[in-house]
């Protein structure tokens, strides 16, 4: 999962993204509340954690932004020194989901942030099989159906579908599908990700008498929707 951190205190960031790094996501680091918001406009990341206090602009007015500009299901862990009970009910009143207390220890980090992504994203966590109107994927076979009939896609293409069928309805940055799909192998060219979009598209035929299209969402990415009939 891609996951993104602000705080003003390097060595704190330098410790929770090689713990997370660790638990085999990737930490995005952020000292500087308006950088992070000038990225959350760009990227999309999986969840958040925020430091209660930073400088230029607090946690609390990040949070709010997200709340209001980006999804209402995006989690968000609250990570600060603030201990009193008045401060964890402001937190959470402001809208995030849970509530760290430093210093930072190892198996807490870890297991609130998994538990937040369980709640987050349930299919992804979900049976061998997982279905989606006429499609059908089995995750540790790595093949799809459609109308039960099989596929024949790559590896990446089919990660690349699972990808875009579990963020149903959701933007995906450029940058995110890269991570997601191709891992650490950020040097690829600009061009294989499109001709493996187009090739998810025609596939999968995915149009919209099937139920959804996959739309490129402006200087950003892409978009799997869900189209009701009429």
């Amino acid at each position: 999962m891609r996951i993104a951190i602000l705080d003003d205190d390097n060595s704190i960031l330098e410790l929770a993204c090689t713990i997370l790094t660790a638990a085999g996501h990737v930490c995005h680091p952020f000292t500087s509340g308006k950088e992070m918001l000038h990225q959350l406009r760009r990227e999309s990341f999986d969840l958040l954690i925020l430091d209660w206090q930073v400088p230029d602009l607090s946690g609390t007015e990040v949070l709010h932004w997200v709340r209001e500009k980006l999804s209402p299901t995006l989690p968000v862990l609250f990570m600060t020194s603030r201990s009193g009970e008045d401060d964890i009910i402001a937190g959470l009143a402001a809208g995030a989901d849970d509530y760290m207390i430093k210093p930072i220890r190892r198996g807490e980090l870890v297991a609130r942030v998994h538990a937040l992504l369980r709640r987050a994203y349930p299919t992804q966590n979900a049976a061998e099989i997982v279905q989606f109107g006429i499609y059908q994927f089995e995750t540790r076979a790595s093949r799809v159906s459609v109308n039960d009939e099989p596929v024949e896609m790559t590896q990446k293409e089919f990660d690349l579908a699972l990808l875009l069928f579990n963020n149903l309805g959701r933007p995906l940055s450029r940058a995110y599908i890269l991570e997601a799909v191709w891992s650490r192998d950020i040097d690829i060219p600009s061009r294989t990700m499109d001709t493996h979009i187009s090739r998810v598209r025609s596939k999968l035929n995915l149009r919209p008498e099937n139920g959804y299209r996959l739309a490129p969402v402006y200087s950003y990415g892409y978009r799997l929707e869900q189209v009701v009939a009429e």
